[in-house]
């Protein structure tokens, strides 16, 4: 049975993207095994960890999604003439090279969306597999993760928010099926996707142990301990889509969608959760934070992300990936923090170092040993600061401005009174807090922001954020 398991998970992964024809079908060899895996909790638990090992892929959040690709999209960092990094630096979507990076990334997220769904087209048939608010747990997160791929899969090859007729049109799958699916309006697509986000905190929000313990205590389960399961698998709550995580991401697709109200507050739910004893239970990062464990990522933010036990293998790797020209540190770092050094994201030797004559981001260095420390960020409390403060009132938002800013050692500055400059200051802030996550380019094309405004782009670069439907999908999306 453990093999029958195995092959299955690896199989829900073949989806076909190599056509028209084949578009978000599977092979029918893979549902021929699907109930196997479906008859026990433990089934439904394999499958959803297989969901995490792709979403951890290079084609996504392992790097395209994160370090690289969408790095490139906002010229962060240095390239070859002619290389795939140089024409995504130039928004030059014709260059083959970028297409099939555009391609692998759209097939890759509607592959995790399709393993997703075979979970949930099987999660309600077999509820009374599940011990008390395992169900609940799992269903939970299946949505949330459900939604995340959307909105990345939106924000990537969507319409600018602010004109959402213009653009393509997506499809929102919402079971695993053989049959084409077809793009729905920018109405329906963020209809379906709220109703997700929606149904995965009604869920969770009785039974998620993050509710009641610290993130200190998930990671340290046992006995004698605060925190000890009956299940192991509820430990790993501190860092998959757990209640907080889906209220943080609500918080970042209601800004999307341009729902101001509702995207405060859900990331004041965020920003104001407690742990029993009072304290904060996400909390922004200081200096103190990156000493004595080398914590770069500063995994104290972080609401939901990845655990990647093999990152420190790809240390040479990435170290070369995340590089700049400038072959001091302190030179780029002047140039994105300001000259004043006080900022703790630009301090020397800490996140920026000069390695080889190049400047290089050592946000993802870990060693070995550090088992807690493995974590690409997808979500982090410092993004609910600022989607609230430029979403809130003007007094909370001061508030939270200057608590921020503090943070970060730079000390407390008055938000300007204008909407227009304020938003501009908090976009502004997205390239400094998050360089090397991924979110950017996001930031940049919500507001549909100039190339002027895109710190380190090209000034003759013409900026583009319509990004083409892959070539392989087109007919079937435009059915």
């Amino acid at each position: 049975m453990k093999k029958i398991k195995y092959i299955t998970l690896v199989l829900l992964g073949v989806l076909s993207v190599s056509s028209c024809k084949d578009y978000l079908t599977v092979e029918p060899l893979t549902t021929v095994a699907q109930p196997a895996l479906y008859e026990s909790e433990t089934g439904f638990k394999d499958a959803l960890t297989g969901i995490y090992m792709q979403m951890k892929s290079n084609q996504l959040y392992g790097e395209n999604m994160t370090m690289t690709t969408m790095e490139h999209l906002v010229s962060s960092w240095e390239t070859d003439v002619s290389s795939v990094g140089s024409n995504l630096n130039s928004f030059n979507y014709t260059d083959a090279g970028v297409q099939n990076t555009f391609e692998g990334i759209f097939g890759a997220e509607y592959k995790v969306i399709a393993n997703i769904n075979a979970i949930l087209d099987h999660i309600d048939e077999k509820k009374d597999v599940f011990q008390p608010g395992m169900y609940e747990t799992i269903k939970s997160e299946c949505l949330a993760l459900r939604a995340y791929c959307h909105l990345d899969l939106l924000r990537l090859f969507g319409p600018i928010p602010t004109n959402p007729t213009v653009g393509n049109k997506l499809p929102y799958v919402t079971h695993f099926n053989i049959t084409p699916n077809a793009g729905v309006s920018f109405s329906v697509y963020q209809e379906k996707l709220l109703k997700d986000l929606d149904d995965a905190a009604a869920l969770a929000q009785n039974v998620d142990p993050i509710l009641n313990y610290s993130l200190a205590e998930l990671k340290d389960p046992g006995p004698a301990k605060a925190f000890y399961p009956s299940d192991y698998f509820l430990a790993y709550r501190y860092l998959r889509m757990n209640y907080y995580a889906v209220k943080a991401l609500q918080a970042r697709a209601y800004l999307w969608f341009g729902n101001k109200e509702k995207a405060y507050e859900c990331a004041r739910i965020v920003i104001d959760a407690k742990n029993n004893n009072g304290t904060e239970k996400f909390h922004l990062g200081t200096k103190a934070d990156f000493d004595p464990a080398a914590d770069y990522v500063l995994t104290c933010e972080h609401i939901f992300g990845l655990f990647d036990n093999g990152l420190f293998r790809r240390n040479d790797a990435v170290l070369n990936i995340l590089k700049r020209r400038e072959k001091d540190a302190a030179l780029f770092t002047a140039s994105l923090y300001g000259e004043t050094g006080k900022d703790i994201r630009g301090e020397k030797n800490i996140l920026w170092r000069t390695k080889n004559n190049k400047t290089t981001l050592y946000k993802y260095w870990v060693t070995a040993e550090a088992s807690t420390l493995k974590q690409i960020p997808l979500l982090r409390i410092s993004e609910m600061y600022l989607i609230a403060v430029e979403t809130g009132p003007q007094a909370e938002a001061q508030q939270l401005w200057d608590k921020f800013r503090t943070a970060r050692n730079i000390g407390p500055l008055a938000l300007p009174a204008d909407a227009k400059l304020l938003q501009d200051e908090v976009i502004q802030e997205y390239r400094k807090e998050l360089y090397g996550e991924g979110q950017a380019f996001f930031a940049y094309k919500r507001v549909n922001a100039p190339i002027s405004m895109i710190k380190f782009a090209s000034a003759d670069a013409i900026v583009n954020y319509l990004l083409p439907m892959p070539k392989t999908e087109t007919v079937n999306l435009d059915r």
